[in-house]
């Protein structure tokens, strides 16, 4: 900055009485230019430096401290400063509220005013950089929905594998039970009844897929009011074949009235996941048992499902929980998969999901969703 190089020893003597042409000159610059002495008093302020801070040249010239100006802000800036007193020039941004109350982000530049081995003082050059900041947040968020738009196609294409596998895994136990030739005719008609639900289920589930596709390219997630009663009873409709293997007990302890604001798709995807790994994952030695019930606390509707199962040893796989491909078991169907879509799936929505398991006993998931008006 040409206007700062003093020619003379006295450079106090300059800053306190800079002709008029260098005045001009700096403040027609945007950025705030000051100097300050090796005792922190203002020296010199150009007209931008002024106006940022509300002061007068009467209130600041060769009266107020650094430490004044700046207040509760000093103490961020201390060192800082110290540095540049010290002989060491300091560039670094900052948040600033200016008296009419906006914040500005700027970015600070000070250097030390060095005469041999002597420090005189320092001059700062501060700029507003709060457009820059705003690019770079809107750049950010729209990385962001990217990224976002990225994940939940993936999650989808999982969630459409994963759901799929499962309704073909039901329509093959039913073709494989249909197949036997001894087969009464009763049977045959339970049978057949299973395979209609099962279509059914699946027609809907195809439905929320599609539907969730289409919507805005996947950037925004459609939200409904979600009767958690019924999608449970649905749910094990789906699963009833599972279910008859072992005589699977589902008490759906959830009130009939309880509703949350959600997608569709995903819860119905959630409780297929967690109520199929319960069922899957029973205990042999006993009949699989699942409640499923709700409470509400602090604004919060807390969903739990609890088993009698095979349990997971927390210790063991507590990091590898909602991984991607993370099985825990030796059983034959264990994909990794489920656990991870749920995770995502329950997030999204602005939830959150826990688990607390034990070897031979059970586990119990808790699914934590924001209650909304």
């Amino acid at each position: 900055m040409a206007i700062f190089q003093y020619n003379t020893t006295s450079m106090i003597d300059n800053i306190q009485a800079p002709n008029e042409l260098s005045s001009k000159l700096a403040d027609q610059i945007p950025a705030m230019l000051s100097y300050w002495d090796k005792d922190e008093i203002c020296r010199f302020a150009n007209k931008a430096y002024l106006e940022w801070f509300g002061k007068t040249p009467e209130e600041m010239i060769n009266k107020m401290s650094l430490a004044e100006l700046l207040g509760p802000l000093y103490a961020l800036n201390e060192p800082y400063i110290k540095a540049a007193l010290g002989g060491k020039s300091q560039t670094f941004e900052r948040e600033i509220v200016i008296p009419s109350g906006i914040v500005r982000h700027v970015l600070a530049t000070y250097f030390p005013d060095k005469i041999e081995d002597e420090i005189l003082g320092f001059h700062t050059y501060i700029t507003d950089i709060s457009a820059l900041k705003l690019s770079e947040e809107k750049l950010q968020k729209t990385n962001q929905v990217y990224l976002n738009q990225n994940q939940m196609l993936l999650n989808f294409s999982n969630a459409i594998s994963h759901n799929l596998k499962s309704y073909a895994d039901g329509l093959s136990s039913i073709v494989e039970v249909l197949k036997e030739e001894d087969l009464k005719e009763e049977e045959k008609t339970k049978i057949m009844g299973f395979l209609f639900r099962l279509s059914d289920r699946f027609s809907e589930t195809i439905s929320h897929l599609n539907e969730i596709v289409a919507a805005q390219n996947l950037a925004v997630l459609t939200y409904e009011k979600v009767y958690l009663h019924n999608y449970v009873d649905k749910t094990a409709q789906a699963l009833q074949m599972q279910m008859a293997v072992n005589d699977t007990v589902i008490n759906n302890n959830i009130p009939v009235n309880m509703a949350i604001f959600a997608n569709a798709a995903y819860i119905e995807s959630i409780l297929h996941n967690i109520l199929s790994n319960a069922i899957k994952y029973c205990h042999p030695d006993r009949v699989p048992i699942i409640d499923i019930s709700t409470v509400e606390e602090n604004n919060t509707l807390v969903l739990s499902i609890k088993d009698n199962g095979i349990g997971i040893d927390l210790k063991k796989h507590h990091k590898d929980l909602f991984g991607m491909y993370k099985t825990f078991s030796n059983h034959k169907d264990a994909k990794g998969i489920g656990l991870f879509i749920t995770k995502y799936q329950v997030e999204v929505m602005g939830g959150e999901i826990g688990i607390d398991s034990e070897l031979n006993v059970g586990t119990i998931f808790t699914i934590k969703f924001p209650v909304t008006n």
